[in-house]
């Protein structure tokens, strides 16, 4: 399976992305930690894909997205039997991006959002090239520091995480609501005033 990476900055490509980024989010369906308890409309999916792109054009925000051949991949449980090919008969496989903060004295910073890899694509390393691709896309734009939160069961994403050299520097213990199910916020930054320890051969301070 060959994955190509492409950052989005033409707000003339989102309405092709729209129908395909909303199939990914219909993970959350199936308990997916997306920051969502249910899957948000096209119309929800187009206007935060607008918001980003629009931040990207004045470096306040980053959209990445990953394109792989639909070569011996299982549809997503919960979704068609086969993913949905693009025009160019390639499927989208992955997605995430990062904002710039709004608030006056954290402008230095941003955050990590929404990075999301559907079930038929995932372990084959696209999830770790779109978080490496967005944080060398943050370090470029000048970004200080690079913060995520992640649910405290997504034990996959954490580990990830802190791979790249992510610290976890909080937790909030049962924060996150999904009906009556509760589950931790765990909260992560990574330091990019500082080379980043990946580039060093380490995995990153603990």
């Amino acid at each position: 399976m060959s994955v190509r990476l492409a950052e989005v900055t033409d707000p003339a490509e989102i309405e092709a992305l729209v129908p395909h980024v909303w199939r990914i989010f219909q993970m959350v369906s199936t308990g997916a930690a997306l920051g969502w308890a249910v899957p948000p409309s096209q119309a929800e999916v187009r206007e935060l894909l607008t918001t980003v792109v629009e931040g990207a054009a004045v470096s306040e925000a980053a959209l990445l997205v990953a394109y792989a051949s639909d070569d011996d991949v299982v549809g997503p449980a919960g979704l068609d039997a086969a993913p949905m090919p693009l025009a160019d008969g390639t499927v989208l496989a992955g997605i995430g991006y990062w904002r710039r903060y709004a608030r006056q004295t954290h402008r230095p910073h941003a955050d990590l959002e929404r990075v999301a890899v559907p079930a038929g694509y995932q372990g084959r390393g696209i999830g770790r090239a779109i978080t490496e691709g967005l944080v060398a896309s943050a370090r470029k734009a000048g970004i200080e520091v690079l913060t995520l939160d992640a649910r405290g069961d997504n034990e996959r994403a954490l580990a990830l995480y802190r791979t790249l050299g992510f610290n976890e520097y909080g937790r909030l213990i049962d924060f996150v609501a999904v009906g009556h199910l509760r589950y931790d916020k765990v909260l992560y930054a990574l330091d990019l005033r500082r080379p980043w320890p990946r580039l060093e051969g380490g995995r990153g301070p603990r």
